[in-house]
């Protein structure tokens, strides 16, 4: 998709608090964008003096019939289309390099296993949706057991002031896509980070070195709807944002806490 850059990319709050970590990077890389220079560019530029695991190339060196996960872990060349959606995933690898190479190959492993299918298995399904949607989440046991059973008045009303103990991260490059025009239903996929510092580089190293394949197929994941979070939307200052159902869905049946 192409990206005006009167657009989508004007568009992007980098007051967001669900930015913070991204952006003291994104916003460089964006006005490198506005200014005219290509994503792959300006992705390649913000890495500075430190080692790259990727090189950004333009989506046209992806060579046809090669897969983009293997393609990546053969070259190191992540192929980078000019909009939204590659752009985040730029920052993602620029603040979580250890994940998103730890991501790929596990991809390129279930591809060795499996071949390309047009059905892709319970990994690589899982793969997929960390890689697109995934949050890490720091928080207290009480905060974590509410959110998996969905108990959001537990977990937004009487538990409040325990998120002040939390530390909540988007990952996913969907994610924070679609946030860009936030709308109450956006949901993460929320994987609980239990070892990890308040540092970006810390919470990089823990998750990669926590991930696998065999974990990932189990869905060791909660969902939250982001703008519940506390101080991330105004709205949610009042509690009977946390009554509108057809967001705060209720659990249908009894679910054991993942992970």
């Amino acid at each position: 998709m192409s990206l005006p850059v009167a657009g989508d990319l004007a568009a992007i709050d980098w007051a967001a608090p669900w930015l913070a970590p991204h952006a003291p990077i994104g916003e460089r890389v964006a006005a490198a964008v506005a200014a005219g220079t290509s994503g792959a560019a300006a992705l390649n530029a913000a890495w500075g003096a430190d080692a790259t695991p990727v090189r950004f190339v333009p989506q046209s060196d992806l060579p046809p019939g090669v897969a983009y996960e293997s393609h990546i872990f053969a070259s190191n060349c992540c192929p980078t289309r000019e909009g939204l959606h590659d752009f985040f995933n730029g920052l993602a690898w620029l603040r979580f390099p250890l994940t998103k190479r730890r991501l790929n190959q596990l991809h390129v492993a279930q591809i060795a296993q499996t071949g390309i299918q047009p059905v892709r298995g319970p990994a690589r399904d899982a793969l997929t949706v960390f890689d697109e949607n995934a949050a890490f989440l720091q928080a207290p046991d009480v905060l974590w057991d509410a959110l998996v059973a969905k108990d959001w008045h537990t977990l937004f009303v009487e538990l409040r002031p325990l998120w002040c103990q939390a530390q909540l991260v988007l990952f996913g490059h969907a994610l924070l896509e679609k946030l860009v025009y936030a709308r109450k239903p956006i949901t993460a996929h929320v994987y609980r980070a239990q070892e990890a510092s308040n540092s970006i580089a810390d919470l990089d190293a823990w998750v990669a070195g926590d991930v696998s394949a065999e974990k990932l197929a189990t869905k060791p994941f909660a969902h939250l709807p982001v703008l519940g979070v506390p101080g991330w939307w105004a709205a949610n200052e009042d509690t009977s944002f946390y009554e509108d159902a057809s967001v705060f869905r209720r659990p249908t049946k009894a679910t054991a806490a993942p992970g």
